[in-house]
């Protein structure tokens, strides 16, 4: 029998290291929903981009816990119906550890009670109305006291106590006016008038002559997708009335154009222009991925600081298993590229500062104001109770469904 030297053990020992190498290690599966057809397509297809570049940062670091991150995109389709049916899936077949999506409150609302069922994760970047908190959410957008509040503290000192309130015929442009009107009535100012439009109507004629005839001192707009450019088009021809919006971010500008939009306002708490080196160096990075042109929104960003945040907790938990996400979720933090952002232990929603930009000529909108540090969230205001937030929740849900 021939001996086993130590040349033999060594070069045996190589290799089935090198064989080990080769075993690919099982990926961590991600699920992003959002429309890539149907009315929210042009303001839902970004979001997946900078999801992906954020799931392409983390792969190059060696992904989660040694493991490649996967990631399942779905088309909801602009449809409430199919975001519930495909989030469902996405768990039972698809086994996804996390889920990335929605942009309606109709959505939103609709997937909600599946990730709950299955103790899943859902990651919701969009402002919204508030009057919500899951354990099953982490909501990376606004509340209304990290984006309506503030501007319209700001508006009373800066541009007069008239108000005209505009917006889509949803839950979201409706629950905002409510609680404008609230903040409003408390400060002694007056509303003038509110009108909803049918969402994608361009029919404005008669709400500008309204305007031109009342002579508010700011029109404070909730108006979502392509009827602000019948708006503020027709708002252009006659009336020199400064307009906040809470629904146009850059790509929205671009699309509406600087000739039109020059000199209005809109709140956000990140804006394209912010002036910090990881935000110079995370549109350097979207730039080089998606090309020189691209423009980033704050629901982009929010959606970016969604995926950071479950893979620091991912780390954190030791395991991508979503209940042990959820153990430390609570305490994650980020330095995004709008500075600072917190999860709040109680409601999961970020601290977030918030910011007024005035939109300029080259398409961007220049930071005239923010707040001196991050805003703890509230979902719901504390000067009524959450039952009667609720009750208040349902009725302005039901008016909806009544349109």
């Amino acid at each position: 029998m021939k001996r086993i030297t130590p040349l033999i053990i060594v070069t045996v020992f190589i290799c089935l290291v090198i064989q080990s190498c080769r075993i690919e290690k099982p990926v961590v599966r991600i699920g992003i929903i959002h429309s890539l057809t149907g009315t929210m397509a042009f303001s839902e297809k970004p979001l997946v981009e900078a999801l992906m570049l954020a799931i392409e940062e983390i792969n190059l670091k060696g992904g989660v816990l040694g493991h490649k991150v996967e990631a399942i995109v779905i088309d909801g389709k602009s449809d409430k119906n199919v975001f519930a049916k495909e989030t469902e899936r996405l768990i039972l077949e698809e086994h996804v550890s996390a889920i990335f999506g929605c942009w309606t409150s109709a959505c939103r609302k609709a997937v909600q009670p599946i990730v709950e069922r299955h103790q899943n994760l859902l990651f919701y970047p969009l402002q919204y109305e508030g009057l919500e908190q899951s354990p099953s959410i982490v909501y990376t957008g606004a509340t209304p006291n990290q984006q309506i509040t503030p501007s319209i503290t700001w508006a009373l000192n800066h541009l007069g106590k008239r108000f005209f309130l505009i917006g889509s015929d949803y839950i979201f442009p409706r629950t905002a006016n409510f609680f404008i009107k609230d903040l409003l009535r408390v400060k002694h100012a007056e509303v003038v008038a509110e009108h909803y439009l049918p969402l994608g109507s361009k029919e404005v004629a008669i709400i500008v002559d309204e305007i031109e005839r009342l002579q508010p001192d700011v029109i404070l707009n909730t108006i979502n997708g392509d009827s602000n450019l019948a708006f503020f088009s027709a708002l252009k021809k006659t009336i020199a009335i400064p307009v906040i919006s809470y629904s146009i971010a850059e790509p929205e500008f671009a699309q509406i154009g600087s000739e039109i939009m020059e000199g209005h306002y809109a709140a956000w708490n990140y804006f394209q222009s912010i002036d910090r080196s990881e935000n110079k160096a995370f549109i350097a990075k979207f730039k080089k991925r998606f090309g020189e042109k691209i423009l980033i929104s704050d629901p982009m960003e929010a959606s970016y600081i969604g995926f950071h945040l479950w893979a620091r907790a991912v780390e954190h938990a030791q395991s991508h298993d979503p209940q042990r996400v959820k153990s430390v979720i609570r305490t994650e933090s980020f330095n995004a590229p709008e500075g600072v952002v917190a999860v709040d232990s109680i409601n999961l929603h970020l601290w977030k500062t918030a910011r007024i930009g005035q939109a300029q000529k080259n398409g961007q909108f220049n930071i005239i104001w923010e707040s001196d540090a991050p805003i703890r969230p509230v979902p719901y205001p504390s000067y009524r109770s959450k039952k009667e937030w609720h009750k208040i929740a349902k009725a302005l849900a039901n008016l909806e469904l009544a349109q």
